[in-house]
């Protein structure tokens, strides 16, 4: 039996990107390890299939008060997935919701979390979710802010805020936590994932460590999924790679927008250098 060591963001923030630099960095495939299978060892917590294990009930007919009851069982159960270290993606909060945590801390080893700017998100959100700009910027401003109800493939997960969600997971230093930024993802690769790797005790090599990075490239993953598809692909969006820009939210929002996630998010983009304005 292993730990959890959780793959947290914000939606939309680049934790498909991070299961894709760990499969090919663990696995070390000639080629760029399959987006289709990125479900080998890398487990998704709301995936509809650990509630039903337990509870053999459609999860669309379950209340969430239930499916809170559930999640420590099924966090426990992720456990005995493989011998040794379990990565599980999440976009819950580090919150209690229902009287019961979101996350199991006696399940858990540490925690990966990836933070981006949440102008960015909130462009990508909306196209995800097939909402527009306004309601996308409503839901990482509003407190509280919950997926749909439970569905036959998912069961729902708590985002809050976006500044709700990175407190959570990132307000008190833990040596059991390590915080990667999208944009230095993006602009330091070698840095970026070079610490990821450093974090779970790994020294893959130079020539190993690039090669994860070039197979788990946005460019690669986006040429995947437009000849295959990609399974996680959400049905109200064309895509599930966009452009994986930094600074499109800049661009597309309105000055209102933008001035709406300053308020309600300011701190915490002031902390990871996202205010005044910036990449």
């Amino acid at each position: 039996m292993g730990r959890i060591v959780w793959l947290a963001s914000y939606p939309r923030s680049g934790n498909t990107w991070l299961r894709a630099f760990l499969h090919n960095l663990l696995r070390d495939p000639d080629l760029p390890y399959d987006i289709n299978r990125l479900q080998d060892f890398t487990l998704i917590e709301a995936q509809a299939r650990w509630f039903q294990a337990l509870d053999p009930r459609p999860t669309e007919t379950l209340t969430k008060e239930e499916v809170a009851a559930l999640r420590p069982r099924v966090h426990q159960a992720m456990t005995r997935a493989f011998p040794d270290t379990v990565f599980v993606k999440t976009h819950n909060a580090l919150v209690e919701d229902r009287g019961t945590p979101l996350i199991s801390l006696e399940a858990t080893a540490g925690a990966i979390y990836v933070v981006r700017n949440p102008l960015d998100v909130a462009v990508s959100y909306a196209a995800h979710f097939g909402v527009s700009l306004d309601e996308a910027v409503s839901a990482l401003c509003e407190p509280d802010t919950q997926s749909i109800a439970n569905t036959r493939h998912f069961v729902y997960e708590l985002f809050g805020s976006w500044s709700q969600h990175v407190g959570s997971w990132t307000a008190s230093p833990n040596p059991a936590l390590h915080i990667v930024r999208y944009e230095d993802m993006q602009d330091a690769p070698r840095r970026a994932f070079g610490g990821i790797a450093a974090f779970l005790g790994l020294e893959p090599g130079a020539a190993r460590l690039d090669k994860a990075i070039r197979h788990s490239g946005f460019r690669v993953l986006q040429e995947q999924e437009r000849r295959r598809g990609f399974r996680e692909r959400s049905l109200k969006a064309d895509r599930f790679f966009r452009s994986g820009r930094s600074g499109e939210g800049r661009r597309a929002l309105t000055q209102a927008q933008i001035d709406r996630l300053v308020e309600a998010n300011g701190a915490e983009m002031r902390r990871f250098g996202y205010s005044p304005l910036t990449k």
